[in-house]
């Protein structure tokens, strides 16, 4: 039975298997590719993805820490914004004295509108490549580094 089913918004489907390569046996890829097919028939996708990748989930993981609206500060957000807006890709650590106090600035109260602007991918970095730090280049969402 397939893990989701999932309308978008211009009204097409997409049905997503859950599996992590490592445990699809020959058995399970007949099953994944009859469901392919039926999907098929119907006008729908499928799609069936496997574990991500070790830094990509580690980061996803930190950053799931920041979702909260609680981490949102209004003043601190708009600081980071307009810092990107105007300087294009920067450092972690400059974005977030960019907020404040350079002496508090990686405190985890400063550092929390910036991981909640990630999470939320209002502003981007690359979470494929290296687990996030302080020189982590960010950007805003859409652009490029």
């Amino acid at each position: 039975m397939p893990d989701y089913f999932i309308r978008l918004a211009d009204g097409s489907a997409v049905v997503i298997d859950v599996r992590p390569d490592g445990r699809v046996n020959p058995a399970d890829q007949e099953v994944f590719q009859a469901t392919a097919e039926l999907c098929a028939t119907v006008g729908w996708a499928y799609r069936r993805l496997g574990g991500l990748a070790p830094v990509f989930l580690a980061n996803l993981r930190w950053l799931a820490g920041y979702r909260h609206p609680r981490c949102f500060r209004a003043s601190a957000v708009g600081l980071v914004l307009d810092r990107l807006a105007l300087d294009g890709p920067v450092s972690v650590r400059d974005l977030a004295a960019a907020t404040g106090d350079p002496v508090t600035a990686l405190a985890p109260t400063a550092l929390a509108p910036l991981f909640h602007l990630m999470w939320k991918q209002e502003i981007s970095a690359d979470l494929r490549r290296r687990v996030l730090h302080l020189e982590t280049m960010v950007w805003l969402k859409g652009e490029t580094p």
